[in-house]
């Protein structure tokens, strides 16, 4: 029996694995180096890593859901689409005080639901950078199996058949 593709296919399968753990790892760090250079501490009344540093999923996860709790705060739970609506009606009906008021409000929620966005994609990106590292395991394993196949297969044994 040709073990050769089995090998062949063990040895990419492995080389391939490497390469995502060396690539999934050098993700993570560059994320985590990035979320510190920022210096971004978790809000102290969050309820989850209260001041703790924005350096990891975990924190980052949290820093922006305190940030949308601080944000709807400021809106009175308002959201920006809302708040669009209130500033036209303002300034339809000649209210520019109360136009310029919600404008502000509405220049809060946008800019707390652009930091949400930029530490929800951080997230995403340390959920990406594990995957593709577990991924990097499987295909070690899968090509570690495949690998072994080659070498252990065993010898064809032919039967002959008895006439009666």
């Amino acid at each position: 029996m040709n073990t050769k593709p089995a090998k062949v296919t063990g040895i990419i399968a492995i080389i391939a694995g490497i390469i995502f753990i060396l690539a999934g790892g050098v993700t993570w760090a560059l994320i985590t180096s990035n979320l510190n250079e920022q210096n971004i501490t978790v809000a102290d009344d969050s309820p989850m890593l209260a001041g703790d540093s924005v350096n990891g999923p975990f924190s980052a996860f949290a820093q922006a859901q305190i940030i949308n709790t601080h944000a709807e705060a400021a809106t009175n739970g308002k959201t920006y689409a809302e708040l669009g609506g209130e500033v036209a009606a303002a300034q339809e009906s000649g209210d520019t005080a109360l136009a310029d008021e919600l404008q502000a409000q509405r220049t809060t929620m946008m800019n707390a639901s652009f930091l949400r966005a930029s530490l929800f994609t951080s997230v995403v990106a340390y959920g990406v950078a594990a995957l593709v590292v577990g991924l990097g395991v499987l295909l070690i394993l899968v090509g570690w199996a495949f690998s072994s196949l080659g070498r252990t297969a065993p010898a064809a044994t032919t039967q002959s058949a008895s006439t009666v």
